[in-house]
C-alpha cells in the first residue's frame, strides 16, 4: 500500500510478520545520512561487478557533498527516506522535467535511486518504496515512470518486471573508468 510522507503505517511483510515505517522527505539537513547510505548501498550492490579503484572514485565522486546538495537543491529532484523503527532502511530519489537522466517519454517520472540496506531488503520494503515512487507519478498525473538497471542486476530486473516495467533501450552508466550498461525499462501509467 502506498504511503505520504510522515505518515506511519503498518505493512504486511513476508510471513505474517508486520513492520513499521515511515517515508521521510529529504533535506540538505539530512546531507551526511544521505551520503552514507549511497555509499553503503551502493558499494554493497555493485562491488561484484566493480574494479576497486573504479568503485573508489565513484563513490567519491558522486556522493561528494557539493553533488549532494545541488541534487538535494534541485526542484526537479526529490529524495526520500524509508525509516525502519527510527534507523534510515533505504532511499528513493526520483527526478521530473530537466533532472532526469534521460529524455526517455514525455510528462514522465524516473526513479534515479531506489536502494535499501542489505539488513532489509527481502522484507518487501523495496515494493514500499517502488510503490510510493509510482503514487508520486500518478498524483502528478504523469504519463510514465521509468528507471535504469544495471545489466548484471538479474534481481531487480525480475523485481521491475513484476511491476509492470518493459525494456526499450539501454545506456552506458559510467562507474570510474568502466563503461557499465544500463537498461531503461518503462511503464505506461494509466
Amino acid at each position: 500500500m502506498p504511503v505520504r510522507a510522515g505518515n506511519l503505517l503498518r505493512m504486511a511483510v513476508e510471513g505474517n510478520t508486520n513492520m513499521e515505517y515511515t517515508i521521510k522527505n529529504v533535506t540538505i539537513d539530512d546531507l551526511k545520512n544521505l551520503q552514507e547510505i549511497s555509499r553503503e548501498t551502493f558499494k554493497k550492490t555493485f562491488d561484484p561487478f566493480t574494479k576497486p579503484d573504479d568503485m573508489a572514485e565513484f563513490l567519491k565522486d558522486s556522493y561528494a557533498d557539493e553533488k549532494l546538495t545541488g541534487e538535494l537543491e534541485n526542484l526537479d529532484s526529490r529524495f526520500f527516506f524509508l525509516m525502519v523503527d527510527g534507523e534510515v532502511a533505504g532511499y528513493l530519489k526520483v527526478n521530473v522535467g530537466d533532472a532526469q537522466t534521460e529524455r526517455l517519454r514525455p510528462n514522465a517520472l524516473e526513479i534515479e535511486r531506489i536502494y535499501l540496506r542489505e539488513q532489509f531488503q527481502h522484507k518487501g520494503l523495496g515494493s514500499v518504496l517502488f510503490n510510493y515512487a509510482e503514487k508520486l507519478a500518478y498524483d502528478e498525473k504523469k504519463d510514465y515512470l521509468w528507471l535504469g538497471v544495471y545489466e548484471k542486476n538479474i534481481n531487480a530486473q525480475k523485481f521491475y518486471a513484476k511491476k509492470g516495467l518493459k525494456r526499450v533501450s539501454q545506456h552506458v552508466y559510467p562507474v570510474g573508468d568502466d563503461p557499465q550498461v544500463d537498461y531503461l525499462l518503462v511503464k505506461k501509467l494509466d
